[in-house]
């Protein structure tokens, strides 16, 4: 069987509060994007095998999350050996979730695949097991997530007539970076109210608190964000806790060798 799963963007980004677990909540929008990694499985009378070409994931095998997918649902399903290859594309800590959507597609490929029968909730549950970004990637529309990043209300918000450039600068922020200037807050009104302004008005009422702390470690992320204003961007801003930063237009951007250094992908109006 081969699939796509695709990656998605935090369109805000507010850190509510720590949590006793030493974990924060936050609230934020994912909303889906077309950048996907490509993942292949097919029978063997082997041991299963995972391989790996483009981007190398570099993690053992009890980290690898698209072998923990397989193994997690082969505890209660009989499954056969698998070979298992994944062509990486997605960069990695990206702040788009290319990781976890790797683990998400797999457990529902294999439920396809083998007629397991899951529901999407039973599919969740599974994905919550993985990691908390997974769970968005089963159902993969905009949702407003809370708590940990894993308590999702739907939303309507529809992008497809728009460009949406993103930039991957060949940077690795910590955990400790990202959250080294952070003071949890509530946000005075809503994600969910903010959302439903026009996307001009993002700018001045849309924020993604890592970008505080972030911006002052890596200026040079701080820098890629104002060019894609320069060129034209309605809203732009860091995804998640980084490293890339996206643009949303109206017209095709024109990046010439702007980022001739940097990751790009440019995902077309529909």
């Amino acid at each position: 069987m081969l699939i796509f799963p695709n990656t998605k963007i935090n369109i805000g980004l507010n850190i509510t509060e720590k949590r006793a677990d030493g974990f924060h909540n936050i609230e934020t929008i994912f909303f889906p994007v077309s950048l996907s990694d490509i993942l292949e499985f097919v029978e063997t009378k082997k041991n299963t095998v995972f391989t790996n070409t483009g981007i190398v994931v570099d993690s053992s095998e009890f980290d690898n999350l698209v072998l923990k997918a397989y193994k997690l649902l082969k505890l209660d399903f009989k499954l056969p050996p698998l070979n298992i290859h994944l062509h990486k594309i997605v960069p990695l800590g990206a702040g788009l979730g290319g990781g976890s959507s790797d683990a998400s597609f797999m457990l529902k490929a294999l439920n396809n695949c083998f007629k397991l029968n899951l529901s999407g909730k039973e599919l969740i549950n599974y994905a919550q097991k993985l990691g908390s970004d997974c769970p968005f990637f089963i159902k993969n529309n905009p949702v407003f997530a809370e708590g940990t990043g894993n308590i999702f209300t739907n939303i309507e918000l529809d992008l497809s007539s728009y460009y949406i450039l993103l930039v991957k600068p060949d940077i690795h922020i910590s955990t400790k970076d990202a959250f080294s200037n952070i003071k949890p807050h509530k946000p005075k009104k809503p994600l969910t109210e903010l959302i439903k302004q026009p996307i001009n008005k993002w700018e001045k009422i849309i924020k993604n608190d890592f970008e505080t702390s972030i911006f002052k470690i890596y200026p040079e992320i701080k820098k890629i964000k104002d060019t894609l204003y320069d060129i034209g961007a309605i809203y732009a801003q860091l995804s998640g806790s980084g490293a890339t930063v996206y643009g949303i237009f109206k017209n095709e951007p024109e990046t010439n060798n702007l980022f001739k250094k940097h990751f790009l992908y440019l995902q077309k109006p529909l």
